[in-house]
């Protein structure tokens, strides 16, 4: 129920059989070599508790069909090369109680719901595109 492919070496795209993994519960894929989009297929996995994907370089946007992981705890994106904003859906996890979006290009304010789900020492957004000292970027 648990694939961790941490520090590999991985090349290329992720698959988008992935999502036939529909029992997975934790999803490891840091600190490869990953690039392309997120395979769509990685919303529907329902089960998953804990996801990171951190340390690639995946591109392309953050779909608001990131609100289907609701059982998510911990969502690690950081140090890739995602683009747009932060999608409001984000606050849709509401187990969630650490998030990962540091160090890529992401635009845009920081969502309310996504403020009022996590506290700020769980969010991490810095290094971004985001209105604010990139030090302190922080919800009000």
């Amino acid at each position: 129920r648990d694939l961790f492919l941490i520090e590999n070496q991985l090349t290329g795209y992720i698959p988008p059989e992935i999502g036939n993994l529909t029992n997975l519960t934790w999803l490891y894929l840091w600190g490869n070599q990953l690039t392309g989009e997120i395979p769509s297929e990685i919303w529907n996995l329902t089960n998953l508790t804990n996801l990171a994907l951190d340390y690639n370089q995946l591109t392309g946007e953050i779909p608001s069909e990131i609100g289907n992981l609701i059982n998510l705890d911990v969502l690690g994106l950081s140090r890739n090369e995602l683009t747009g904003e932060i999608p409001p859906e984000i606050g849709n996890l509401t187990n969630l109680e650490r998030l990962y979006l540091d160090y890529n290009q992401l635009t845009g304010d920081i969502p309310q719901e996504v403020c009022d789900l996590i506290e700020s020492n769980s969010l991490h957004i810095n290094y971004n595109i985001l209105p604010g000292n990139n030090l302190t970027n922080t919800c009000e």
